[in-house]
């Protein structure tokens, strides 16, 4: 670390009346990076989108990975309290998924809308009768229609439904040191894993195209970090593990970024039903 190798060098200059401030800020710095640091690869991707009008290239399972992996390791704290910068950068990647959420549900819609217009104006020249598609919402509890709903609160719901049982769960088995290993552990794999569905997502399109790859370089930098705060701060080993499992699939999806540059596929073609509408 940099502050092991300048500090004992201001020591042994006479600057020791330096070094308890310059630690301290490095520690500040290093906390603040941990807490914010998260949500600043999805700036760039939530401008795209809002410029763009066009949430195709981004999958919003993303959002919901890092909702469940934030919940669960609040929840986790109550089990086995960690750093609070960790608390907190949960706390507001959560309000940062809803935000994009938000977003990708309002665009998603008003797309969907302008298409139904575009074809109720076709069918009115030839005469023809467009059947509207049916909203879809939580409470219908369609799982061909998970996690693409109509209306935003719909997001909110299941978020609300999840947290509540979760965290009734995790009450009544708070005396449980096995559950509470167990509830740290799925919280950073899921963590771990919110880079697949955008990975899958790109080879399913045979393009990276609307991903920003702003944010996965953001990714990449940020998972390597977070990591190595981990192993300096003797995080719970959950932690530093799936961080490291993080950075590697951060580089498979650089790995596509590069491949279908270069190598420019055929879209596949998949074959139409409920499913297929899916935001992977």
């Amino acid at each position: 670390m940099l502050r092991d190798f300048i500090l004992p060098i201001m020591e042994a200059d006479g600057w020791e009346w330096l070094v308890a401030p310059i630690q301290q800020l490095i520690s500040w710095g290093a906390s603040a990076a941990m807490v914010f640091g998260g949500v600043v690869p999805y700036i760039p991707q939530y401008r795209d989108i809002k410029r763009t009008q066009n949430a195709e290239g981004f999958s919003t399972y993303v959002c919901l990975m890092l909702l469940v992996a934030n919940i669960l390791r609040i929840l986790f704290w109550f089990g086995r309290h960690f750093e609070s910068p960790l608390l907190l950068q949960s706390i507001i990647m959560i309000i940062t998924m809803l935000l994009m959420l938000k977003l990708c549900t309002e665009v998603r819609v008003t797309n969907e809308l302008n298409i139904k217009r575009r074809s109720f104006s076709a069918a009115d020249s030839k005469d023809e009768e467009i059947k509207t598609p049916p909203k879809r919402s939580f409470l219908d509890f369609d799982l061909n229609y998970f996690w693409h709903w109509n209306k935003f609160t719909d997001y909110v719901q299941c978020v609300l439904a999840f947290t509540g049982v979760t965290g009734y769960i995790t009450y009544l088995s708070l005396d449980s040191t096995i559950f509470v290993e167990t509830l740290g552990f799925l919280a950073v794999f899921t963590e771990a894993m919110l880079g697949i569905p955008q990975l899958y997502r790109n080879y399913q399109n045979r393009s990276t195209e609307g991903m920003s790859v702003k944010m996965v370089l953001m990714w990449t930098s940020g998972d390597t970090f977070k990591t190595m705060y981990f192993l300096v701060n003797q995080a719970p080993f959950q932690f530093s593990i799936c961080g490291l499992l993080q950075v590697f699939v951060d580089m498979a999806i650089l790995l596509q970024v590069y491949f279908y540059s270069c190598y420019p596929q055929k879209p596949a073609s998949h074959t139409t039903h409920p499913a297929s509408t899916k935001a992977l």
